[in-house]
């Protein structure tokens, strides 16, 4: 039989991952026009451009702009909103007083209600918050209007919530979830969130039990293109990232669904997260949600969700979501692993395999990981010693990132193709033992540490029925061969680019090491058409010039700006002031404060840590312009029972951003801020004596109730910062050039005061 053409097999590849993104995601187009009853993109654009004119963090002018065009917006809807207003002490003990705006759609009937969820602040300090979360306000605006223009009562209640300060430590959350009574009603959760400015719209199941109602219901009401699977989830729990909907689960045992896109994630709290950037395919996609799942809900009986049996799911082309229980997960993997051994064993009989050919089976396998993992895990810290400006990127993607993953893979191919080309000779059969062992192997790890990745046995039992195929036919047909290759393509090609898009560039060897498990999942394919050496070559090719091509974008433009940063820090201790910067690379615009300038030690250290632990890398000697420190009234200090009672309040002499308050390591009994406790784990866990962040709103205080053992001597630091640097005419910095923007997730263009108070 004659060879398959290699290049319709290479059409045909592509065309299958091309489709199975394709049909993931809508094609939108915002001048189409829509139906009054239905979902318009056009609105919710609107919506997102007017709230993400200006940063709008909790405290900051733009703030209550976005409240009162929010308010106003619901009213127009016909709807009675409400401001649930207070101080509330949220995650990492950073305090705020936040301004949630509520709304009910009262029901039918009596019973539990339906949540839609998004926060309204933008991060501080210079984000203009389109994608995070102007985008899921605005999907919620958009879905309700279109909701209610059928002018039918829903038999559940409907309440939506846009709270305030998750950017600080879900503190808004958290005060409806402590205080509001509409909390106690609540059945189930929609939360529309963001972590980029564009990409799909992974959705995901957050619960404290098991999925398998929600599940299904999630199926019953059947929106267009889900991109869902548990393997998301899994991954989330593991990381240090937070939604609202958290505080619901926790809190209150109520489970959601969380719905956020995350590519672009070099946009991700900067002044880049702006209308222009967002992607209207990510924002429609929201949409494509939030409608169906409305509509659902609103009608379904939403008492009835809990469950004990979590269920595996996946979305997967032309079936959407497909799932089966956690009780499937390992006889599924001991029926492959039988399979496996009949399969083994009846080519062994046959004459088919043997021991000389299993064992060359594995060296192409070793190679190909090897190479690959090792040459990927290489490329992120190399880019940086070449382009020591990435440095400056915290979460580690950067403007051309994609071209670097599109490189790594085309080198990661290289390698699979030509390396088993130079084992061709070898026995197809004698080949895929091996691929075959691996990963039952590592199914069974991920049945037992990761289960909800446990689909990934899906594309084994298909490559187990090429090896039955190619056990029993010569030269099988490719096209049952092709088309068994089509679970792994569909299942694993997001994956390839999605851990370095979610994860930051360190990942690319995880998307190395699964396209080169991909490869030995449809080696079938290639060993038909002789693994073309010709194939190799071009993808070489492909990965240098994707390298150089990446090359070419790594200059900062007024499209994709250069991050960075200045804080001027005064020492009332000392005496002393100091310039600051995080960068790992000055720019223009900062380095002339420490270039020639007399090096110092910045008296902050360990202090005002970061989303990703960073901290100064320049400190300088600065002229002092005399900032006016807090001031810090005594209303109580009395000895009870061996303890010392001491309330303090603290008064900012300046306008201000936020205080952080720090104490030596003494045993503290208890400790309130503003009415609220800190909680005794909180105590004892104190990092580098930090005991909690304050974020002001205008005409903000801080009372301070402290109770410690009467020896002690406590000494109380505190630090105040403005974000206003650049406006602070005693220092009179220059603006930053139009391809610089502000470095995001660290404190910047801050004027910083510093003194300690002894308490003997």
């Amino acid at each position: 039989m004659d060879r398959f053409p290699s290049y319709l097999v290479l059409i045909y590849l592509t065309a299958a991952i091309f489709v199975g993104f394709y049909v993931s995601t809508p094609s939108p187009n915002p001048e189409d026009k829509t139906s009054e009853n239905e979902f318009s993109l056009e609105n919710t654009l609107e919506h997102v451009r007017q709230m993400s004119k200006n940063p709008h963090a909790t405290g900051f002018p733009a703030h209550q702009e976005v409240q009162k065009y929010l308010v106003e917006e619901l009213r127009t809807l016909g709807l009675s909103p409400e401001i649930q207003s207070g101080y509330s002490l949220g995650k990492g003990r950073n305090l705020t007083k936040a301004t949630n705006i509520l709304a009910k759609i009262k029901g039918r009937e009596q019973g539990k209600a339906l949540l839609l969820l998004s926060h309204y602040d933008s991060n501080p300090h210079s984000s203009l918050g389109a994608s995070d979360a102007a985008s899921g306000v605005a999907t919620i605006l958009e879905g309700i209007r279109a909701f209610l223009s059928n002018n039918t009562t829903p038999k559940n209640d409907i309440i939506v919530l846009f709270t305030d300060a998750e950017e600080l430590g879900l503190n808004g959350a958290s005060l409806f979830v402590d205080e509001h009574p509409w909390a106690k009603q609540i059945g189930i959760i929609l939360n529309f969130e963001a972590r980029g400015s564009g990409g799909p719209s992974y959705g995901f199941i957050e619960t404290n039990r098991g999925n398998k109602n929600l599940l299904q219901e999630f199926i019953k009401a059947n929106p267009k293109y889900p991109v869902a699977n548990s393997l998301y989830y899994s991954i989330y729990k593991m990381l240090p990232n937070d939604t609202d909907l958290t505080v619901f689960r926790e809190n209150r045992d109520i489970d959601g669904f969380n719905f956020a896109f995350i590519d672009d994630h070099f946009d991700y709290h900067t002044a880049q997260d702006s209308y222009e950037r967002l992607d209207h395919k990510s924002l429609a996609h929201q949409g494509s949600y939030l409608m169906p799942l409305l509509a659902h809900f609103s009608e379904a009986d939403i008492t009835q969700l809990k469950s004990l049996t979590d269920y595996v799911y996946f979305n997967f082309p032309f079936f959407e979501v497909v799932s089966y229980p956690f009780d499937w997960i390992w006889p599924m993997l001991l029926i492959a692993l039988v399979f496996y051994v009949l399969i083994l064993a009846r080519g062994i009989k046959k004459g088919t395999i043997s021991l000389k050919g299993v064992l060359q089976g594995f060296l192409p396998l070793f190679i190909v990981l090897i190479i690959n993992g090792s040459v990927a895990y290489a490329v992120w810290p190399l880019l940086k010693t070449i382009y020591p400006s990435y440095e400056n990127i915290l979460h580690g993607f950067t403007y051309n990132g994609h071209t670097y993953i599109w490189s790594v893979v085309f080198f990661a191919l290289s390698t699979c193709i030509f390396t088993y080309s130079r084992f061709k000779k070898v026995p197809l059969a004698n080949l895929l033992v091996a691929p075959l062992f691996l990963w039952i192997l590592i199914c069974a790890a991920i049945a037992n540490y990761l289960p909800g990745a446990s689909f990934f046995i899906i594309p084994l039992y298909a490559l187990m029925a090429m090896w039955f195929v190619c056990l029993n036919q010569k030269e099988p047909s490719i096209w049952p061969l092709l088309l068994l290759a089509l679970p792994a393509i569909w299942l694993y090609s997001p994956f390839i680019s999605g851990f370095a898009i979610g994860l930051g560039l360190k990942m690319l060897v995880a998307s190395s090491l699964l396209l080169s498990l991909t490869f030995v999942l449809i080696l079938p394919i290639f060993s038909r058409i002789g693994f073309p050496r010709s194939w190799a070559q071009v993808f070489f090719v492909f990965s240098i010039a994707g390298m150089v091509y990446a090359h070419i974008q790594t200059e900062y433009t007024t499209e994709n700006r250069f991050p960075n940063s200045l804080v001027f820090i005064q020492d009332d201790n000392a005496n002393k002031s100091y310039w600051a910067s995080y960068d790992a690379v000055l720019s223009g615009w900062n380095e002339s404060y420490f270039t020639g300038k007399e090096l110092a030690t910045s008296p902050i250290k360990d202090t005002i840590i970061s989303k990703y632990n960073t901290h100064f890398r320049h400190n300088a000697n600065a002229m002092s312009i005399s900032l006016k420190s807090p001031s810090i009234e005594s209303s109580l200090d009395s000895i009870i029972n061996g303890n010392r009672h001491l309330t303090l309040c603290v008064t900012p002499n300046r306008p201000i951003n936020r205080i952080e308050v720090y104490t030596n390591n003494i045993p503290l009994t208890k400790a309130k801020i503003n009415g609220l406790s800190i909680s005794h784990y909180d105590l004892l866990e104190r990092t580098s004596g930090k005991l909690f962040t304050h974020f002001y709103s205008p005409g903000d205080y801080t009372e301070i109730e402290l109770v410690y053992p009467e020896n002690e001597k406590l000494q109380l630091t505190i630090l105040e910062a403005s974000n206003d640097l650049l406006e602070n005419p005693k220092l009179n910095i220059k603006k930053r050039s139009e391809n610089n923007m502000p470095m995001p997730f660290v404190l910047n263009d801050a004027v910083i005061t510093l003194k300690t108070f002894l308490y003997e």
